[in-house]
């Protein structure tokens, strides 16, 4: 195993799932992987590690190379490297779970880079088994974005409409890049954030119509999960229109439930918060 632990890695794109926040959720195997690569890149915009985790991991399998958008969805370079040395993607998560890395794969097989998965924890498993919400009642997940001037896309809202509308529940994701260009300046949303965001997009989907499903709007529940996988994970259960009075973690993901069960119920009110 010692030698297995040194033997260096043969040349390609190594695509290594991080889990969701700490050193310990990580796959043995992802571990070793990491440490074997030649070079190391840390993806940092799509989600991220706790500052003081990724200082550990780096001291386990040595140094680290922070990468932002423009590197990984214009992966000239980095294929480039990967022709001649094993370059290791490191991504929150699993690192299939976003469209970009997929894209990855293909570029790689069109240029004939080998290019290899060591799948890792995702927030979408996580969320639903920690809530206690039927895994099977998701309708499509949605991520909320931040306003840009006077501009909010709406989509997001009509995702959890519309999932809402069939009973199903929501995943929806929070964005951590207020200025939309990936590049750095990173500032997760936090649940008062996703509360303004969603608010707008209330107001200009009922400038557009009035739309009777978004009559409740402030009463739906809504669950966030803070930190998840973490040692410090939290979760609230609270409603859309309290959001607001909901602190949060560094990280945060919210649940709209829609139709629910007995158990459901009794499952998500054991994080629930005092209406102020």
């Amino acid at each position: 195993m010692a030698d297995e632990d040194v033997s260096p890695l043969e040349a390609g794109l190594y695509l290594i799932g991080m889990g969701p926040g700490r050193m310990e959720l990580m796959t043995s195997r992802a571990l070793r992987t990491a440490r074997r690569c030649d070079d190391r890149l840390y993806e940092a915009y799509t989600a991220l590690w706790p500052e003081h985790e990724l200082q550990r991991l780096e001291k386990h399998i040595g140094p680290i190379e922070r990468v932002m958008r423009p590197a990984i969805e214009q992966p000239e370079e980095l294929l480039q490297r990967a022709k001649t040395a094993s370059i290791g993607v490191l991504v929150v998560g699993d690192p299939l779970q976003a469209t970009t890395h997929v894209d990855l794969q293909l570029r790689c097989l069109e240029q004939g880079v080998a290019c290899h998965i060591e799948h890792g924890l995702s927030i979408t498993t996580l969320a639903s088994g920690t809530s206690g919400l039927s895994n099977y009642k998701f309708g499509r997940q949605t991520t909320l974005t931040y306003p840009h001037g006077s501009w909010i896309a709406t989509s997001p809202l009509e995702v959890i409409m519309l999932n809402k509308t069939n009973g199903f529940h929501t995943l929806v994701l929070l964005d951590l890049d207020p200025t939309g260009q990936g590049v750095g300046q990173q500032q997760p949303m936090t649940p008062s954030d996703a509360h303004n965001a969603l608010q707008l997009m209330k107001q200009k989907l009922l400038e557009a119509n009035n739309d009777e499903v978004l009559d409740a709007f402030d009463t739906w529940t809504a669950i966030v999960c803070s930190d998840l996988g973490c040692e410090d994970e939290a979760m609230y259960t609270t409603t859309i229109g309290q959001l607001s009075s909901v602190e949060g973690g560094r990280l945060n993901t919210i649940l709209i439930p829609g139709s629910m069960s007995d158990i459901e119920k009794s499952a998500i009110s054991r994080w629930n918060v005092e209406v102020k």
